[in-house]
């Protein structure tokens, strides 16, 4: 488990990532990240979950073609 830390930004707040979590995620500076809810509660990643299901249907089209 990693501690993530908010601060502010502007009125709004933001999370710090270490440069180790940059890295596990393949992240860099001005990425996008996407949270979604999970049955355990939040899942953060750095793949779009629309653009996989889209992907899996298009898997499914191109196997029987």
């Amino acid at each position: 488990m990693i501690k993530l830390k908010l601060t502010a930004v502007g009125s709004s707040a933001g999370v710090v990532f270490s440069k180790e979590v940059l890295a596990r995620l393949k992240l860099d500076k001005g990425d996008a990240v996407y949270l979604t809810e999970a049955p355990d509660g939040y899942r953060l990643t750095p793949y779009n979950p629309a653009v996989e299901s889209q992907m899996t249907a298009a898997r499914k089209i191109m196997k029987k073609r």
